[in-house]
């Protein structure tokens, strides 16, 4: 597989992994809001400030995804900081997502209000490690491509070969002879045709 292959899934992994979470974190948004709001009366104060609630820690944890992904690929680790943060921000948008599902004790509604959150918790640290060993793969692939276009140095045993091969009694062996019957270099056509010489 080519190393433009690899970027190309890298890319769609990437896209897919990140529409996951998003849709993820937008279906967490209503049950977050029903939290936050208490049963506030729609459209008053409090119902409205409770939408915020949920944007706000979900654009937390979006901008440290987003900082881990860029520094893996630059081989870059963070802190026990940014490790805390987003398992802070990734554990209260669970527990505000199925606080309501857990008190009314309804077994359909926690695993209901528990996959989306756990589905953005198990995509958040996948999405940085893929994209890392994605890169790996890639930069492998493109040594492979480089050591397959390297090309073979001959050496001089073939290149006195194909001027033996070329040379008739007539010739006259000189470097500048030897260099157009076999391509050498002008330093080596004169060890060549020393060596011509030498074994007639």
């Amino acid at each position: 597989m080519s190393a433009e292959s690899v970027e190309t899934v890298a890319s769609q992994v990437d896209r897919l992994c990140w529409t996951g979470i998003l849709l993820g974190l937008a279906f967490t948004m209503t049950n977050v809001q029903q939290f936050a709001a208490a049963g506030a009366t729609p459209w008053s104060l409090p119902w409205l400030a409770a939408w915020l609630l949920d944007p706000m820690v979900s654009l937390v944890l979006l901008a440290i995804l987003r900082a881990e992904q860029v520094l893996a690929r630059h081989g870059v680790r963070t802190g026990g900081w940014v490790r805390g943060a987003k398992w802070f921000t990734l554990a209260a948008t669970y527990v505000m997502n199925t606080w309501a599902a857990y008190a009314a004790g309804s077994a359909a509604s926690v695993v209901l209000h528990s996959v989306p959150p756990l589905v953005v918790f198990v995509a958040a640290e996948a999405v940085t490690d893929l994209r890392d060993k994605l890169g790996e793969a890639a930069g492998r692939a493109s040594k492979s491509v480089e050591v397959a276009e390297t090309p073979r140095r001959t050496t001089f045993a073939e290149y006195l070969a194909v001027a033996r091969a070329a040379r008739t009694r007539d010739t006259v062996v000189t470097p500048a002879w030897v260099r157009e019957v076999t391509g050498c270099s002008r330093g080596l056509s004169s060890k060549l045709a020393a060596a011509l010489k030498a074994a007639s």
